[in-house]
Order: C-alpha cells, then structure tokens, then sequence
C-alpha cells in the first residue's frame, strides 16, 4: 500500500508525510519550509492566515502620506512660484512684447517648473523609499497598520523600494487602474506589487 499524502500548507502540493516539516500544527515541505521559518522570523502570519491590506485601507494611508509631503513641497512650491512670478513681470509690465521678450520670460518659467517636479519626486521618492526599506511602512501606513514586504515576510531592499515607487507611476497613468487591481486580486496586490514582488499586509488586527 502506498503511503498516506500530505499537503504542503504552504504551497498545497502532495509530499509523503516523512519528507514535511512540522511547524505546530502546519506540514510544510522542503521547498517552502525556509520561507516559511523566514515569515515565523519576521513575524509575519503563515500563509492562509495572512490578512492583506485592502484597497480603502491603502486609500487612508495614502492620503495621511500625501497631508505630510505637502507640508514640505508647499513651502517649496510657494517660493518657486513666487520666482515664476517674478520672472514675468517685465512681459507683464511691457505692453507689446515681441517674441523674443516672450521667450525670455518663458523660459525660466519652464526651468522653475521643471525644478519642481524634480524636487517634488526625489522628496517622494526618498521619503517612501526610507521608511519601506527600515520601517516596512510610510507614516500612513503605520498609522493603519499596513506593511510592505516581499511573499517570503521579509523586508523590502533599497533598490526594489526605489523600482517600487516608480512602479506606481505606471499604475497611474493607466487611469489609475494599476491602483483599482487591488480589489480584485485575491492578494490585494496593485500592478506595482505585481511588477516588484511585494504584498501588502495588515500587521495588526
């Protein structure tokens, strides 16, 4: 007689029961049985008892995130623009400009703009990318309870934070759908989870 299968409550696969490990009451087989110890390191739920953040739940913390970046980038803004402003005014002032007063104004302007869309990324992108990378969670997710992590529960390295966050801008410029896939995965994953491998998780209930 053949002996009795087990599954893997990990990955769902049959195995003998001699070749699974038991963790309690769970058999994970061997090709499972490091992430899973790795997950059980981290504190993370094991499989089947993870709870991922939801689609609202990462709305909230997103907001709560976007109220403490424009704190800093309105401030910034405001003396850009204050800048902007000055560097029109002798076209404003002239009440028949020719085109080369036109170009002359405009192109500080443009370069003042530029200048803050490059200040606004690298601040968004530092800010997130420092707190997923030691924290596991920007402010508004803490606030929610929500962690980003890889499958395996550990967390996330510089470089794939980095990918992560412009990740997101793919998601929305695809009229925020990579965003509304969120709640229709089974795993709660946006299209920039998808693309760099993380989930989120709800680390409290």
């Amino acid at each position: 007689m053949s002996p009795q299968i087990k599954y893997c409550s990990e990955c769902g696969q049959p195995s003998a029961p001699e070749e699974l490990a038991r963790f309690g009451d769970r058999l994970v087989c061997p090709n499972c049985k490091n992430a899973y110890a790795q997950k059980l390191r981290e504190g993370v739920a094991p499989a089947g008892f993870v709870r991922y953040g939801g689609f609202w739940l990462r709305v909230v913390a997103t907001i709560v995130d976007s109220i403490i970046l424009a704190i800093p980038l309105g401030i910034v803004q405001a003396l850009l623009f204050g800048a902007m402003a000055r560097s029109m005014a002798p076209m404003a002032a002239n009440p028949n400009p020719t085109p080369a007063d036109v170009f002359a104004a405009l192109g500080p302007m443009f370069g003042l703009m530029g200048l803050s869309w490059l200040i606004s990324v690298v601040v968004g992108c530092t800010y997130e990318t420092l707190f997923i990378v030691y924290f596991a969670a920007t402010p508004g997710k803490m606030a929610i309870g929500l962690k980003v992590l890889r499958p395996d529960g550990s967390k996330l390295q510089l470089g794939r934070a980095v990918g992560r966050y412009f990740a997101k801008t793919l998601s929305a410029m695809i009229l925020g759908i990579g965003y509304i896939m969120v709640a229709f995965d089974d795993q709660k994953r946006a299209l920039h989870d998808m693309i760099c491998d993380t989930r989120v998780i709800q680390s409290r209930a």
